[in-house]
């Protein structure tokens, strides 16, 4: 026959290997839609720290579903339980898919033994937001350290540096 290739038949959509898709998004679609859930956020709350806490509750919905896929399309499934691994993880992998590029350096705290930091220069999230003077302490990175956290569940002590700390 022409024309007639191999075509695998799943019986069931569960079945189906999950495909990689398109690895990225446009910038100012994703500048518009986060700038739409900071000021949705913004007009929910009263203070400064409930809109972080709002920001980092929405990173953290998202962080679980990337750490979700990302757990689903991993050929070893292989489960990390140290410290360092995770870490290493979530600052090459997870920042790799959520932002093009490996974060800019871990390191480890000076205070605490268990202490560490991810650290980016230009953060995606902070990068188109103009904050107004009356709200000067405010940082979106709160977003990122929800993300960061989906991954810190088993640990109990997580820093992320993100122009500013967050204890996660």
């Amino acid at each position: 026959m022409i024309g007639v290739g191999k075509i695998k038949q799943y019986s069931n959509v569960l079945d189906k290997p999950l495909s990689k898709g398109k690895q990225e998004v446009s910038l100012s679609a994703f500048a518009f839609l986060f700038s739409e859930l900071v000021q949705y956020n913004q007009t929910q709350v009263d203070n400064i720290a409930e809109l972080e806490r709002r920001l980092e509750d929405a990173g953290y919905a998202v962080g679980a579903r990337v750490l979700e896929l990302l757990c689903h399309r991993d050929k070893g499934n292989r489960r990390e339980t140290r410290l360092l691994g995770i870490l290493s993880f979530v600052h090459s992998t997870v920042w790799k898919v959520l932002f093009g590029k490996v974060a800019d350096s871990l390191e480890k705290g000076t205070e605490h033994e268990d202490e560490y930091m991810i650290s980016e220069k230009e953060l995606l999230v902070n990068r188109f937001i103009s904050i107004p003077k009356d709200m000067g302490t405010f940082n979106c990175g709160a977003f990122v350290a929800g993300i960061v956290r989906v991954s810190s569940m088993v640990l109990s002590c997580l820093l992320v540096d993100l122009y500013g700390a967050y204890k996660v």
